[in-house]
């Protein structure tokens, strides 16, 4: 019986590291690492409903009249 998902073992995890440590590099595996955790937490989050953001605070409809901050602006003078 063949098994529906062939995973690798052994030495052929070894070969694996040995091309992504090419690929990368070693001193960018770290990094790739922990983003990559980071994001696995972050999903998890999200999918169990604990997510940190707070919801989006929408502001304050607009009093009817108003446009904005008061300001007072100045007519230009004609030099005639």
């Amino acid at each position: 019986m063949v098994p529906y998902l062939a995973l690798p073992e052994g030495g052929e995890w070894i070969v694996i590291l040995v091309i992504v440590v090419l690929l990368f590099g070693a001193k960018k595996l770290p990094e790739l690492t922990k983003n990559a955790a980071r994001a696995m937490n972050e999903f998890k989050k999200v999918q169990n409903g604990e997510d940190d953001d707070p919801p989006a605070v929408e502001p304050p409809p607009a009093e009817p009249g108003k446009t904005g901050p008061e300001t007072v602006r100045e007519e230009p003078r004609s030099t005639s």
